[in-house]
């Protein structure tokens, strides 16, 4: 079941790191970290670690501070961190948890019993997973629902303002969409929606691709000045034009807004690309319609 999660052990002996391997082989994938430094390094790469395993008596930065900063920042702050340590007093235990570790194995620890707690954690980060994917991702395409890019853009739209950088709000409909259900089936439907999200899923950390119902995707992208803004949004153009699923010719009408002084929220912000969406498909639609 947890052999496609991975756990990070981190530990400055090389020995203790050696025999919390041999007590967790087989039933996970495994990275290691010598210091506090390099988990907070490899915790916050993709694919994240399911699950850390971490020393709290290490030089320079202790387990505890290391747990601290991992909580603290959005990228690592649903990890969850077993501590392993050699300290044994209530309070030392007591601490661990009240910083966000969910469990503490103290040494000399038995491997039947890492192993235990383990996978115990594992199947608790696989539920949440779970619910997290049906709570945030759109189950036809596998983007981001619209409950989610609410929430992330109020985020972004504050960042944006605090912080001065351009952000991006696409408005995207799929051209004549009603007619191709009638026409083929609303199985073949859902087949066009799937592989027109995955034209639209941007590879670019700072955007967040969304099905906001029906044939209606929203895209949301920051940092970004305007010439290459308008590239990406012509290129998605391209790209859902190029499918041609079922040969069925498959095109996209885009509304395109940039943040600013007037844009007090962000349904004002996604207010002007809708118009703009609108625009476009009264102007022969397959095409993109900037907002001012």
């Amino acid at each position: 079941m947890f052999n496609k999660q991975t756990v990070l052990i981190v530990d400055d002996s090389p020995s203790i790191l050696k025999m919390l391997a041999s007590c967790i082989k087989g039933l996970c994938q495994m990275k290691t970290a010598h210091s506090g430094r390099e988990c907070l390094e490899i915790a916050a790469q993709i694919p994240q670690p399911d699950l850390i395993l971490l020393d709290v008596s290490m030089p320079e930065m202790d387990g505890y501070e290391v747990c601290e900063q991992l909580k603290m920042n959005p990228v690592t702050a649903a990890i969850p961190v077993i501590f392993v340590t050699g300290l044994q007093g209530e309070k030392d235990e007591e601490k661990g948890l009240m910083i966000g570790a969910v469990d503490y194995i103290t040494k000399p620890f038995r491997p039947a019993i890492v192993a235990a707690r383990v996978s115990t954690h594992l199947t608790i980060k696989l539920q949440q997973d779970k619910l997290n994917q049906l709570a945030f991702y759109d189950q036809l395409t596998g983007l981001y629902n619209r409950h989610y890019l609410m929430d992330v853009a109020k985020q972004k739209m504050q960042a944006s303002q605090q912080q001065q950088h351009p952000l991006w709000v696409l408005m995207i409909d799929v051209d004549h969409f009603k007619s191709i259900n009638d026409n083929h089936g609303h199985s073949v439907g859902d087949l066009v929606l799937q592989q027109v999200g995955e034209a639209l899923a941007i590879d670019d950390e700072t955007a967040v691709t969304a099905r906001s119902g029906g044939e209606e995707f929203v895209i949301l992208f920051d940092q970004c000045e305007d010439e290459e803004a308008f590239n990406k949004a012509i290129l998605l153009l391209d790209a859902v034009e190029s499918l041609n699923p079922h040969k069925i010719n498959v095109t996209i009408s885009i509304g395109m807004a940039k943040i600013s002084e007037q844009d007090k929220d962000f349904d004002s912000l996604l207010k002007r690309a809708d118009i703009a969406l609108y625009k476009a498909k009264e102007n022969g639609r397959n095409r993109l319609e900037l907002a001012f």
